[in-house]
């Protein structure tokens, strides 16, 4: 991606300047930040990153993501703790996704930890609805 397009975190930054150092192996300095750079790899579609920045305890083996499925949107509806000098964080997003089939939004409560100064997604809660 152009370092100097916007970001598909949304963040309202350039790419080069959020989520690409991240992806590139920066340290992500909140809880939010890791979150935002994993949703930019699920839509530009970074499997090894996604799987970098998952905690090794509930990290799957592989992961296949869907080429067909576009995340276009991210909201970031609630942040608990995460900060540069927490150890664990909570945020809270709604996603939006379409494929060529359907259109929807991903509601999730995503804990991290974070291990030696980097940041690790743990698990979610998926919202019912």
């Amino acid at each position: 991606m152009d370092a100097g397009a916007r970001c598909p975190c949304l963040s309202g930054n350039p790419y080069g300047e959020c989520c690409g150092p991240l992806h590139a192996g920066a340290a992500a300095p909140t809880a939010e930040r890791l979150m935002r750079s994993r949703f930019s790899a699920f839509a530009l579609g970074l499997p090894e990153y996604l799987l970098l920045s998952w905690h090794p305890s509930t990290r799957p083996a592989s992961l296949e993501l869907d080429e067909d499925q576009r995340w276009t949107r991210l909201d970031v509806l609630d942040t608990r703790d995460g900060g540069p000098f927490d150890s664990a964080g909570q945020v809270t997003f709604r996603a939006w996704w379409r494929s060529p089939e359907d259109r929807g939004t991903l509601q999730e409560a995503s804990r991290f930890v974070r291990e030696q100064g980097r940041w690790f997604y743990v698990d979610g809660v998926v919202a019912e609805g």
